[in-house]
């Protein structure tokens, strides 16, 4: 229980039998989670409706909050044991009232999938003045663990899943501008820098938790097709990338390198229901196994060392208190 993965000194597979191709309902197969409850932000579309699906199946009760009710309702539909709420990411005051309203129901909360996020977004603000990305695939994770938190340790062996990227190695957190106030706007390391800073909440958030049972992972699910996240993107960005060709074709490279849905969701649903993982946590995982270190010099597999770091995991935790205004105290 004293080991931490700070600099990323737990980063090394562990032997799961799972891989790159591996679905959600391969790796959760002969788990029960009949009296589980669960989370799943972004629970309604891409691999966060399948994240769902299969939580469901398994015998969980799995809570979507939503943005469009409608369109989540739609989506939903025929999966048992779902219970639709409505949600704005990027509005403080509506993710406080989702948590309100659950933990007046009282029931414990075994699992959190902070799923929900976005990407190639052009430059946007909240009410707060923080970054867009910044706001929804980060700070609206902190806000909401910070507020269930209560329930999370009351589940008696809970799991937090905040799913990041491969898309950390674009950027580090920018603590002297976080929201690009003072320097250009580039959305990759916009979004670089938001996952960047999930990694860093999980290893400060297990370090803190795994005393109460609570165990906290990050996630990168793949290069995935058939997701909405870049339905904002311009084809140019695309093509500079080199994903696809000047008639907007996808490169049959590309292509074969992607993910299903079904295999982008297999890393999330891993975390949060394989006993491997019972006395594991803070660590970083991609194809349903715990992530190696990657190289220092240039985009890898894996993750970067500098999304581990102890120093900077301390420090955002205070940066993200500050930004919030929420004062998140683990007892």
């Amino acid at each position: 229980m004293g080991h931490t993965n700070y600099q990323g000194a737990l980063q090394q597979a562990i032997g799961s039998g799972f891989n790159a191709t591996s679905t959600a309902q391969e790796v959760i197969n002969g788990i029960d989670l009949t009296g589980k409850i669960a989370i799943v932000t972004g629970g309604n579309t891409g691999i966060g409706l399948e994240t769902t699906r299969v939580l469901a199946a398994a015998g969980a009760t799995v809570i979507v909050p939503a943005r469009d009710l409608e369109k989540a309702r739609k989506n939903l539909a025929g999966i048992p044991n779902v219970e639709l709420e409505s949600i704005d990411f990027m509005d403080p005051a509506s993710i406080d009232a989702f948590a309100e309203a659950f933990i007046a129901t009282s029931r414990p909360l075994h699992l959190l999938i902070n799923n929900a996020g976005i990407m190639w977004v052009p430059l946007r603000r909240d009410s707060r003045g923080i970054e867009s990305q910044l706001a929804t695939n980060y700070l609206a994770q902190f806000q909401l663990t910070a507020r269930v938190w209560p329930a999370l340790k009351k589940a008696n062996g809970a799991r937090v899943i905040n799913v990041s990227s491969h898309g950390h190695q674009f950027g580090t957190f920018h603590f002297e501008d976080p929201n690009f106030i003072n320097r250009p706007y580039e959305t990759l390391q916009g979004y670089g820098q938001s996952k960047t800073a999930v990694n860093l909440f999980s290893l400060e958030l297990d370090n803190r938790t795994k005393q109460f049972g609570v165990r906290v992972y990050s996630v990168h699910p793949g290069s995935i097709g058939g997701t909405e996240l870049g339905r904002e993107a311009p084809l140019e960005l695309f093509q500079k990338m080199g994903f696809v060709d000047e008639q907007g074709n996808m490169l049959p490279e590309v292509l074969a390198s992607l993910k299903n849905i079904q295999q982008g969701a297999a890393t999330t649903v891993w975390c949060a229901t394989t006993p491997l993982l019972d006395n594991l946590g803070g660590v970083y995982c991609e194809d349903a196994d715990v992530a190696p270190l990657a190289s220092d010099s240039q985009i890898s597999p894996g993750v970067k060392r500098y999304s581990l770091d102890e120093a900077d995991a301390k420090r955002l935790w205070k940066w993200s208190e500050e930004a919030s205004g929420i004062f998140f105290s683990i007892s």
